[in-house]
């Protein structure tokens, strides 16, 4: 079903704005999945405060290349999804982790089998192919590796006071 002018430059308007106010942004081809499971999809991003929306490659494009990132726009096969992360949600929440749009929809990827698919994305103001994406989406959160930096300095302290505890036990 063809759109009309004026939904088309809504959609655009739309898309313009996911450009400019997203810090991660995450194009995803959903083909085979279901509506079933696309809507388990998109109330789960939404509860993490990520965007979910479908739009025509052509508009996207469009609005891609109006916006100011470094590179060449990836190949986008398939249907396509835009995850986004908008900078109002992240600042709410008090934390700026703009790698939660590429890791909330690599889990899907995961569990739903290959019927959704990172495609490529927009990082820090360049675009990224589906390989750079990846690579992204399966760096820990925030909390993670706050949780593994804590550990890393907390080792070798732990490990000096099970020395001297050992040499206690051993001199009495």
């Amino acid at each position: 079903m063809a759109l009309t002018k004026e939904k088309k430059a809504e959609i655009l308007e739309k898309l313009r704005k996911i450009v400019k106010d997203s810090l991660s942004i995450v194009f995803v081809n959903f083909h085979a999945l279901p509506v079933k499971e696309s809507s388990a999809v998109r109330k789960v991003l939404r509860e993490k405060g990520i965007g979910y929306t479908i739009a025509k490659k052509t508009l996207t494009k469009k609005a891609l290349s109006e916006g100011a990132i470094i590179g060449e726009i990836p190949e986008m096969p398939g249907e396509l999804g835009i995850v986004y992360s908008p900078a109002v949600a992240l600042a709410k929440e008090g934390g700026t982790d703009s790698i939660e749009p590429a890791r909330g929809i690599y889990e899907f990827q995961k569990k739903l089998d290959k019927k959704i698919q990172i495609v490529g994305g927009v990082f820090e103001g360049k675009f990224l192919n589906q390989a750079e994406m990846l690579v992204i989406a399966q760096i820990p959160g925030l909390q993670s590796l706050r949780a593994m930096f804590v550990n890393l300095i907390n080792s070798p302290i732990q490990r000096f006071a099970i020395a001297l505890n050992a040499i206690a036990q051993v001199k009495s």
